[in-house]
Parts: structure tokens; sequence; C-alpha cells
């Protein structure tokens, strides 16, 4: 059944970790409670992707099916957020959650859309099943590029923390989440992001307009070299070179050193200074050891600036202008030694 809005797959796209589904079945009935919601929410017939088929465990070198890209291709995205869901090495967030992301701001709405009440709403509804870890909430906060806003199917009571089921009694849920009722809301934000999406495309020129707002835009090259820290790996780089030469020029003092070896130390410090900063553009830190900057891998990287690059922290930059401040305060340049 293809989508309400022309050229588009699917309505809903419905993506999850298949070890969530395995205890009790947990997202295939709450998709099957969805569907059922759906139908007497819309007039329409609403279509729902949803694979019951495992993806986990596929490698980078293994081949994506090409229809799943096809399949992306929906109006919303619906994750469910669970404990094992922010997992940059699984299938459901690289090929499926960044998929979607990079797809919905391409495409002629953009990832966000504005509501009917002059709200503005994401694509990516979130359906939350556990409290998870402060960085793993981060991390899709990074990519959402705001604050998670989930409908809450968690139930919550004195060391638990499990999803919510159509049996549980509310009175004893610590949430007070009733099962019904967070259908019912995930049915109605669906409608509400369908029309926003229905209301964007009868403008037409207006709707253009909406997309170009939310679409990304291109970061700016002086932008980018201040992200990827560029500058201050020049600045550490200019000082460091300084503090090297320095010593090179008090160790043919001190120790009667070759004057030749000042000149091969000066030749030295330029030919790589061109080189660091290209390492510095390129590469950043990260917990899987050293990846590119810009790379997919550097979008979820949860390093901290300081992590990526930590010779351009400012503590390592301080460090080294009280070294250059100290040498040239106890051997200044016309001093013999």
């Amino acid at each position: 059944m293809p989508s309400i809005i022309p050229s588009f797959e699917y309505d809903i796209f419905i993506s999850y970790r298949h070890k969530d589904n395995k205890y009790d079945g947990w997202v295939t009935e709450f998709v099957t409670n969805l569907k059922k919601e759906l139908e007497a929410t819309f007039k329409e017939d609403i279509s729902i992707y949803f694979d019951t088929n495992p993806h986990d465990g596929l490698l980078e070198t293994h081949d994506v099916d090409e229809s799943l890209k096809q399949k992306l291709k929906c109006l919303i995205f619906i994750p469910i957020i669970s404990q094992t869901y922010c997992d940059p090495k699984s299938f459901a967030w690289k090929h499926e959650f960044l998929a979607f992301k990079k797809t919905a701001s391409e495409d002629q709405f953009g990832l966000k859309v504005k509501l009917a009440n002059n709200n503005v709403a994401s694509r990516v509804l979130p359906i939350r099943i556990h409290e998870i870890d402060a960085s793993d909430q981060k991390m899709l906060e990074d990519e959402l590029q705001g604050k998670l806003r989930a409908i809450d199917f968690i139930y919550h009571s004195a060391g638990v923390n499990r999803p919510l089921t159509p049996k549980d009694e509310r009175e004893l849920n610590l949430n007070k989440y009733f099962y019904r009722d967070q259908i019912n809301k995930v049915a109605n934000s669906v409608k509400e992001i369908t029309v926003g999406l229905q209301n964007a495309q009868s403008m037409g020129s207006d709707a253009g307009e909406e997309k170009q707002q939310t679409a990304p835009r291109r970061i700016p090259f002086t932008a980018e070299l201040n992200r990827r820290n560029v500058l201050r790996a020049s600045l550490a780089y200019i000082l460091l070179a300084v503090v090297l030469w320095k010593l090179t020029s008090i160790g043919i003092g001190l120790i009667e050193l070759p004057a030749s070896i000042q000149k091969v130390v000066t030749l030295l410090l330029i030919i790589f200074f061109p080189i660091s900063i290209l390492m510095a553009w390129l590469y950043e830190r990260s917990p899987q050891g050293f990846i590119r900057s810009g790379s997919q891998a550097s979008q979820s990287n949860p390093f901290s600036p300081d992590q990526k690059k930590p010779l351009t922290s400012n503590v390592f930059i301080l460090l080294l202008l009280a070294t250059v401040i100290a040498l040239f305060s106890f051997f200044p340049p016309n001093m013999n030694i």
C-alpha cells in the first residue's frame, strides 16, 4: 500500500533492534496495536513498513539491501529507543536512523515540518521503551539537533526498567503511563505530522521554502576550520616550534652543539608545519582510535573537542605558552651562555 502522499513509499517506517523483540514480541504487538489505532484516527489507510527479519550482525563490508533505501523514503520514521538502540555499530542505527535523517533532510519537505498550529515537529517520532544512559541520550540529541522528545512506553518501579505492556496497571507504574493512552498519543502525533506535510505539499512553493529552512546548510570553510580545531592546531604547532628552536639554541651554547643543527631544526620545523595542519584537518581521536573528521563515524563520535584533538586543548596551549615565556625569561636572546 503506497503512502498517502505521492512519491513516498510508506507513511511510517518502524526502526528497532531485533533483540528488543525477542523476549515477548513487544515491538510486533506495538505495531499491531498502532495499526488499529491509526484506522480509528485516519480516514485514509496508513501504510507501515515493519521488517520482522533481523539485521544485527551485518558488517560494513556486507552488502545492504538496496530496496531498504527505497523503503526509507517515508513520511515519518519511528525508532524504538531501547537500552541497545543507540549503538553506532548496529544496522538500525547506521542504515536506518542515520540513513533516514540524511534522506529526509534532502527530500521535498526536509527533516522538520510546520504543524497546523504553527509549531514545528521532527519527522523522527521516537518511542522510548527504556530509561537510557546519559551518553545514549546525548548521542540521540546530537543527531536530532535538539532535546529528545519521545513518547514513553516505560514501566518503572523500584529496580525495574522495562517496556510498558497492555496488561500493566497504571497505579503500580511510578510513571502512571497507561498503554492505551500512549498508543493514542502516537497515532495523534502521526496525524499531526502527516497533516502538516499535506499542508506543506498543497502550499507548493512555500513547502520548498520550508525545506530550505530545515535542510542542513553547507558549513562555511572558516567555520569548518574552527570546528576541526585547525587554527588552534596551528597556534600549538608554532608555540611548540618556538620551544624546540629555543632549546636547540640553548643546547648550542651549553653543550657546544654544531651551529648547523639550528638550521636543520629550523628547516624540519618549516617542513612539518603544513603536514601537521593537514593531519589536524583530516583526523580526530575516537573510542575506536583515529578516524577521518567529517566521516559517518565522526558524526557519532562521543568524544569532546578536547578529547578529539588533545594537542589543541587550552591546557596544552597554555603549557606551551608558559614554557616559551620561561625559556625567553631565563635565556634571553642576547645572553651569552
